[in-house]
């Protein structure tokens, strides 16, 4: 079997797959939140009109492609603000103008420009250079220290536009600087898994990461988790395979979050099985009532003929009085 670490191709593909699977979802996580999961699609779309002018003009795609994704996205935010073009007209128009703009571009780049742009569209191990990986570490640099030290701000503005406003934040600069990250996000991943499945590795991870965590943070750091083992993961595995990189990326981390619903959604019911209604339970509980008393996890069960009682909401349920669980444990002179 080939070591990859003796490949130096491979070595900067790792690097940037690194790299792009600890960003993306950063940036995907806010974009959750506002409704606006796709909107790294468009980026995408207007990305490959930057790269068409760096190939046309012979320069660096990824500065070109920079550029047109960070004017685009102040321009996208500007028109929802203005509200001259409702959010879904206007990445409409970024979505089809981009991809137009591109495909036009590029039939007039010098030959062999359409061979490098499969490279741009869906990923390829092979196309990602030194130079490549130098702007990739330094966008992505910016994109984790402006998450990490503005991550209140973005978080608020997301979760409620309005409520943000009325408490003095400034909505229209946050939200601009979501786009422009986006964008950012957009251009280092490119080369790794293509501006065309960009979105799944902003949105993925996430998906994962609000079944595994139990707060924001924690549903956080489980997509930055998930995101760069799969990007790592896909760029091996494709290298192995001769797949595409971007498309093993993507059917990895679609893999993943399957199998995260289906564990958590079994395990749910599990512990659903573990509480059943007590179909008539006429006594009352309470501390004094003479029953014993059971901790289990965040309450207390009582002991009744046999059975073991405890209060959900409005009714009583019935818990497993043969069911063995570490959280259940007895309470000293529980018996009253």
């Amino acid at each position: 079997m080939i070591d990859l670490l003796n490949l130096e191709f491979m070595r900067n593909a790792l690097l940037a797959a690194l790299l792009v699977g600890a960003s993306a979802p950063l940036v995907g996580v806010f974009l959750v939140q506002r409704g606006m999961s796709l909107v790294g699609d468009g980026m995408g779309h207007v990305a490959l009109a930057g790269v068409g002018i760096g190939l046309l003009t012979s320069t660096s795609p990824v500065l070109t492609a920079l550029v047109v994704v960070v004017l685009a996205a102040v321009a996208i935010e500007l028109l929802r603000h203005l509200g001259r073009t409702g959010g879904d007209l206007a990445l409409a128009v970024m979505f089809y103008g981009g991809l137009a703009a591109g495909v036009v571009i590029i039939a007039k780049a010098p030959s062999g420009s359409a061979t490098n742009l499969q490279g741009y569209l869906f990923g390829a191990l092979t196309t990602v250079s030194r130079g490549d990986l130098v702007q990739f570490a330094i966008l992505a640099a910016v994109v984790l220290v402006t998450v990490l030290v503005l991550r209140e701000r973005l978080f608020a503005v997301a979760q409620d536009e309005e409520y943000a406003r009325a408490s003095g934040l400034p909505v229209l600069a946050t939200n601009i600087l979501l786009a422009v990250l986006t964008g950012v996000t957009v251009v280092i991943s490119m080369r790794v898994i293509g501006l065309l499945l960009i979105s799944a590795l902003m949105i993925l991870p996430n998906a994962t990461g609000q079944y595994l965590g139990r707060s924001f943070r924690g549903g956080l750091l489980w997509a930055v988790l998930v995101g760069t083992l799969t990007s790592v993961g896909g760029v091996v595995t494709s290298f192995y395979a001769d797949t595409p990189s971007g498309a093993t990326i993507v059917l990895l981390a679609i893999a993943v979050f399957v199998v995260s619903a289906t564990l958590v959604t079994a395990w749910a019911a599990v512990r659903r099985r573990r509480h059943r209604t007590a179909e008539v339970h006429e006594h009352v509980h309470w501390e004094d009532c003479g029953h014993e008393v059971v901790l289990h996890g965040d309450h207390v069960d009582f002991l009744h003929d046999g059975h073991r009682h405890a209060r959900h909401g409005d009714h009583w349920d019935e818990h497993d009085p043969d069911h063995t669980d570490p959280d259940h444990t007895e309470l000293e002179g529980s018996h009253r």
